[in-house]
């Protein structure tokens, strides 16, 4: 469904993709892992045209994605989540929904989808009328998920969510992620929490200073002692 090839990216002089490949088949989550400025979130904004390659290209459903602007790639069924949320903090939870669907003129089709998002995440049903910037972190990531959830998409691209929320909170988020998966939704999942990540996800990738260094399975991952030491926290 979506595929990057030898991709590389910069932000001025300073090459941030060097070169990066990766696939995303239908119907699976794909995890990228990798530390700090590693180039995970630069992959994510390159495929959701919020950065324009130097070089490569970006395939989606077997066409090319240059040239789309990010409006274009909603409507093509791409659907970015961002690091730290970016919801519309002064806007309340139904108005942040209902600009998540704004690309959508199936007004059937955008009530079942409610419904859905009130299925996986029932505690924005009794806060539709509530200041988005006034819920706690873990009210406002179920926001920034069921708001990208809206447009209808084919593939999910999830920046970190996980970030900053306490334990139970992380557990609750990945078992969301883990339930929209298994309903059919395809998924690529940026994410520092690797232990969380590789339970959920098909496949990862390992980044590093923009370049793949590893691929593979994420049960082969989880055993491969590069990963354990540098990401799991084992030896």
């Amino acid at each position: 469904m979506l595929e990057i090839r030898h991709v590389y990216t910069r932000y001025g002089k300073v090459e941030c993709l060097k070169g990066v490949s990766l696939s995303v088949r239908e119907g699976e989550i794909v995890a990228l892992l990798g530390a700090n400025g590693a180039g995970k979130t630069t992959v994510l904004k390159t495929i959701s045209g919020l950065i324009r390659p130097t070089a490569g290209e970006v395939l989606f459903k077997g066409k090319s994605l240059a040239g789309s602007s990010p409006e274009e790639l909603v409507r093509r069924g791409i659907a970015h989540v961002p690091e730290g949320r970016k919801i519309f903090q002064r806007l309340n939870v139904l108005e942040n929904l209902e600009l998540g669907a704004f690309t959508r003129t199936d007004k059937t089709e955008i009530r079942r989808n409610f419904e859905r998002m009130f299925d996986f995440f029932p505690v924005l049903k009794n806060r539709l009328k509530q200041k988005a910037g006034t819920l706690s972190g873990g009210e406002q990531q179920m926001l920034a998920i069921a708001r990208g959830l809206m447009s209808g998409p084919s593939v999910l691209l999830l920046d970190e969510p996980s970030l900053g929320l306490a334990p139970l909170l992380v557990s609750t988020i990945f078992g969301i992620v883990d339930q929209i998966h298994k309903q059919g939704k395809t998924i690529l999942l940026v994410e520092q929490n690797a232990r969380m990540a590789l339970k959920i996800a098909d496949r990862a990738y390992v980044l590093e200073i923009g370049q793949v260094v590893l691929e593979g399975r994420s049960d082969e991952l989880r055993e491969n002692p590069v990963v354990q030491s540098a990401y799991l926290g084992g030896g």
